[in-house]
């Protein structure tokens, strides 16, 4: 195969993974935006299935050594709890 690119293990599960969380936001998207219920248990069924695909090419990747994200720091925790709380209470 002269002058064909051949790409590696590490840019194709890079391109999965993207590919799956797209996915998964626009199923999701679909789902909360169905008036039928049949069509939204379908919705969310296939989500279900791209976030199992998705876990799984993560999981690889992690497992290699390519996708390392770093821990958040408690700070950043609280500060989330604090916002969505207050977020909950505005909405309850």
């Amino acid at each position: 195969m002269p002058n064909q690119q051949k790409f590696q293990d590490q840019e194709i599960l890079t391109d999965m993974l993207g590919a799956q969380k797209q996915a998964a936001g626009s199923y999701n998207t679909f789902s909360a935006e169905c008036t039928n219920q049949n069509l939204k248990n379908d919705m969310l069924n296939i989500l279900r299935d791209e976030q199992s695909i998705q876990s799984g090419v993560f999981g690889e990747m992690h497992r290699r050594g390519w996708y390392q994200p770093q821990p958040a720091q408690q700070q950043q925790v609280d500060q989330t709890r604090t916002k969505f709380e207050g977020i909950s209470q505005q909405l309850g």
